[in-house]
């Protein structure tokens, strides 16, 4: 026999760990959706008229963050603007998959996007900086210098909040 759902009835999907709540999706969504807004009140996470960049890498996380941001901004008037920012770091066959999906949500979540390339900002790429460093270490250098484009792409954009 199926397990219920303990909020509405329907056919449990999944048993939350931290709770141990047999839920169906609509009210797992439901309950992660108010356990973020619960988070961002505790917090004071926002003001009212703050634009706030959503560093998006087309991952699964990033793209979950701007949907539910999106959500709880329109469900609970936040009055945040609402932007992506994405980074190119140059690496053949790595980020343009991920670029692609960015640039979906753009236009799924009606968010303006700004994608900022290594390139544009230091004048090279990361497969030129590992052409004249090799592999070793390159990791570090481009978690750094990701972290740094984050931040000029902000600046750019004039947001309040990465």
């Amino acid at each position: 026999m199926p397990k219920q759902c303990q909020q509405c009835s329907q056919k449990a999907v999944l048993k939350r760990p931290k709770t141990g709540h047999l839920l169906c999706k609509e009210c797992f969504f439901r309950a992660f959706e108010d356990e973020v807004h619960r988070t961002i009140l505790d917090n004071s996470v926002f003001k009212a008229g703050e634009v706030v960049a959503i560093g998006a890498s087309g991952g699964k996380d990033s793209t979950v963050l701007a949907y539910v941001l999106k959500v709880l901004n329109e469900r609970h008037n936040y009055g945040l603007k609402l932007v992506l920012l994405s980074i190119d770091e140059g690496i053949t066959g790595y980020r343009d998959d991920s670029l692609e999906t960015v640039k979906r949500n753009e236009k799924q979540y009606d968010m303006a996007l700004k994608i900022v390339s290594y390139e544009e900002l230091y004048g090279w790429t990361m497969d030129a900086i590992v052409k004249e460093i090799g592999l070793k270490n390159n990791c570090t250098f481009c978690g750094v210098f990701r972290r740094q484009a984050l931040d000029r792409g902000a600046l750019m954009l004039k947001v309040d909040k990465i």
